[in-house]
């Protein structure tokens, strides 16, 4: 199956660059058990422009972003879920968790992950 690529807007690649050099916490333990295929042997990337947005998480083979959902986004969840319903119309699959579950149950959260990738 050939993958699809989504474009994006130049600009967000620098933005795309500076949220990668200041990740979260929870982003950071996340990314320290997605990177280098360690989960299931997929590939995933950090902060990835898709459109006119970034997601935290992003892997092309299963087109799925995984969002970690802090503080921020509990002043922004329209925002949040009109970004979504565009990147879904892309055909973009979502997996989001709280920024406490990252920190504090991180093998709850791959298990999600992983359980989400076998039934898809």
């Amino acid at each position: 199956m050939k993958r699809r690529i989504i474009p994006y807007k130049p600009y967000l690649k620098e933005l795309a660059k500076q949220l990668r050099q200041n990740s979260t916490l929870a982003e950071t333990l996340l990314w320290n058990e997605l990177k280098n295929k360690k989960l299931l042997g997929l590939d995933f990337d950090r902060q990835k422009p898709l459109g006119n947005f970034i997601v935290d998480f992003y892997c092309k083979e299963l087109m799925l972003a995984i969002e970690v959902d802090g503080d921020s986004h509990d002043y922004k969840y329209e925002e949040d879920v009109a970004r979504q319903s565009e990147l879904e119309n892309l055909g973009v699959k979502f997996l989001r968790f709280e920024d406490a579950a990252v920190k504090q149950d991180m093998p709850n959260v791959l298990r999600e992950i992983e359980a989400w990738v076998m039934k898809h």
